[in-house]
This record gives C-alpha cells, structure tokens and sequence, in this order.
C-alpha cells in the first residue's frame, strides 16, 4: 500500500506502532515500531489477516474485539476518530497494553482502500525494565522470567505492613498460580515450560497498575502488592490478570498453541496483621479457587 519510500522511511521512524489494511483486513504495512512493540516481524504479518491469530485485540475483561468491534471495521462502515486502550497478544505470548486509534484510508480519487491502525504502548515496560536494571544489582530480580524474585516480594510486602502499623495506607495482596502447570512441562517440555513462565510473568506485570508490584514467588506462583487497594480495586486487579492470562498464548514452531489459566486468591491487610499471615489469607483462597474449578479469582 504504500509505495512511496520517503513516507515509509518517516513511518518508520516513529515511536507508534503503524500497520494497514485493505477492505479484507490483509496487513498491506507493518512499520518498525510495530515490529518493536508486538514482536512480529514485518515479514511475519504483511499478507495475513489482522486477526489470522497475531494481535487479536481484547479488552481489559478479556474480550475479543475482532469481529464485530474492531476499531478498523468502524472506520471503514463510517465510525471516525475511533480511539481504544486494549490490549495486544505479543509474539512470545504475553499481553500488552496499548491506546489504538483508527482512520479510514482513501487513495487519490477518494475511494476507500483500507484503513490505518496507529497504536502506542503504555505498559510502561521502559520504566519496569529500567527499575528491574537497579534490582538486578542487588540480586532481587528472578533470572527466568525477569521480574522481581521472592527476596524482593517479601522486602516490599515487609514495607507495606511497615508503612499499614505506622498509620499509613492499605495494601492488597494476590496470590496468583498458574492451572495444571505440571502438565504443560510433561506435555511440552521443560524448555516450553519456561516459556510459559515468561509469558504468565509478563502478561500479569502488565495487567496490574501503575505502583503495584508483581514478583515471581516460586516455582508456578507469582505474587501482587497493591498500595491502597481495597477489596473492590483489588479483586477488579486479580479479575484482569486472570482475563490477560487467559488470553495469552505461545505458537510452538510446529505450530502448536500452548495456553493456560490462573487460579488467584486475594486479601486486603488488616492493621497489626503479620505479612505471612496476609499471604497466608490470599493463598487459602487460591486453593479454595482450585478446589472450585481453578480459572477464577476469590479476594477478601
């Protein structure tokens, strides 16, 4: 679609992730910070489908807006300025976070060709690696999936029970553990198996908000502090992270998918309460999500 190479060379050159479509939705154009933010390389998409299994667009409930909702479908029915924060599924797996914006594209005789998806990261994943960088010094960061490990978990959860006893604010605390995890590493492999760790790590570091913590507590568990979340923030928290997880998935090379769920128990602080018995709290109620079917969140 785009022909002329001083404008791709300019397309290229900006910080937003640019793709287009024609009228069948065939990706005609995937610039370079597409490439970045995604993980698809410009050879892996152009000719396909946007929702041919690449970023299939959800919501934050974890629905999918690639039939009748796609923002490009709008604009090329009529719908203009169509803005949304949604969602991606990024090439290792994981889901990411971006505000999207969608035009109509007209050529020269004002027929409609396409449409044009404009789409900017806001993960925050610059800020969580820079931050990840300074933890690494001290041995904080878990070395498979490269967020914080259980040593930094329990500093900061310390921190926060510190903070709840002198009078300060709440905290919310998720105990997250990755569903029949065992049959992933027997069924796929080890090597697949730490895939889906990263995966699930950072498919939930994006799920979270600004100012929460998310750390790998051991082996398929994973643990979120949330500053200032009562019951409702925090099971609308665990209730994403489950939704982004679900969601996720890894294509083998042979061509086979890989998902898997989460099961997530939740528990706000309570003044004088001991960090292990906050943790203990959200880990019954995990098991009690297990016991119930697994894929779903209890918070108290």
């Amino acid at each position: 679609m785009i022909k002329d190479a001083l404008l791709k060379d300019m397309l290229d050159s900006v910080s937003e992730g640019v793709y287009f479509v024609d009228l069948e939705r065939r990706i005609t154009y995937w610039n370079r910070s597409a490439e970045r933010i995604s993980g698809y390389r410009e050879d892996e998409v152009v000719g396909s489908r946007c929702s041919d299994n690449l970023l299939r667009h959800v919501d934050e409930s974890g629905r999918e807006l690639c039939g009748e909702l796609c923002p490009l479908v709008a604009v090329m029915q009529g719908q203009t300025d169509i803005r949304a924060e949604v969602f991606l599924h990024h090439k290792d797996g994981h889901r990411v976070p971006v505000t999207v914006k969608a035009l109509p594209f007209y050529d020269e005789s004002n027929v409609l060709r396409g449409a044009i998806e404009v789409f900017t990261d806001r993960s925050e994943r610059l800020a969580v690696l820079a931050e990840l960088q300074e933890l690494r010094k001290e041995n904080l960061t878990d070395a498979l999936t490269g967020l914080g490990n259980r040593r930094y978990g329990d500093i900061r959860l310390d921190s926060l029970v510190e903070d709840l006893t002198r009078g300060g604010g709440g905290f919310g605390l998720l105990m997250i553990d990755i569903d029949h995890f065992k049959a992933v590493n027997d069924t796929y492999g080890h090597a697949t198996g730490d895939r889906v760790l990263r995966m699930a790590a950072w498919s939930l570091a994006n799920a979270v908000r600004r100012g929460d913590v998310a750390a790998r507590w051991g082996g398929e568990e994973f643990v979120v502090l949330a500053p200032g979340a009562d019951v409702a923030a925090l099971a609308e928290i665990a209730e994403r992270a489950r939704a982004m997880e679900e969601r996720s998935w890894l294509t083998l090379e042979d061509g086979r998918e890989v998902r898997v769920t989460v099961s997530v128990g939740g528990a706000v602080a309570r003044a004088g309460e001991p960090p292990a018995e906050v943790a203990a709290r959200a880990d019954r109620l995990l098991y009690r999500c297990k016991e119930a079917g697994r894929n779903r969140v209890m918070v108290e």
